[in-house]
């Protein structure tokens, strides 16, 4: 709890204590800990003064503020028509394959979660995948196979 807690402080004296600050606080809980507790986000009610509904409301809202414990690897997988329409299904059956997990899961050791998200705005260059914040484009299973195999020997 202290950590959480001193995190929570230490990110609402860099961003301050206004309700504005939200989402740059959330963002730097989700940079340490890869998600937002319900612990982490009870604290930020408290140090913001704003109720806990409006803080998991917020935070529930926005698709890469992940309110579950998911993998230090977000895989998000674009899931525009664009995408489908370029082989997005191939891209997911390869990322599927190699990490032994379908899309919402996440790895035993947590190193990886497979997720679905809205458009990345990369639809011209699809399919398309966002890996935390690195964008990969004009995928291949080949290319979707040299990139995860770098992060898999690199975690």
């Amino acid at each position: 709890m202290a950590e959480v807690k001193e995190l929570v402080k230490e990110l609402s004296e860099k961003y301050g204590n206004r309700r504005e600050s939200l989402i740059p606080i959330f963002q730097g809980i989700i940079d340490k800990n890869y998600y937002l507790s319900k612990e982490a986000m009870l604290e930020v009610a408290k140090q913001l003064d704003v109720s806990a509904a409006d803080i998991y409301g917020t935070a529930s809202f926005f698709s890469f503020l992940d309110t579950d414990a998911k993998g230090k690897y977000k895989i998000r997988i674009c899931k525009s028509i664009t995408c489908d329409m370029k082989g997005k299904s191939g891209i997911i059956a390869t990322l599927e394959e190699m990490l032994k997990i379908k899309v919402g899961e996440t790895t035993e050791d947590l190193m990886f979660s497979l997720l679905h998200t809205n458009c990345i705005g990369l639809c011209d260059q699809g399919p398309a995948m966002l890996i935390n914040d690195n964008y990969y484009t004009k995928l291949t299973a080949e290319k979707v196979r040299v990139i995860l195999g770098d992060y898999i020997r690199n975690k």
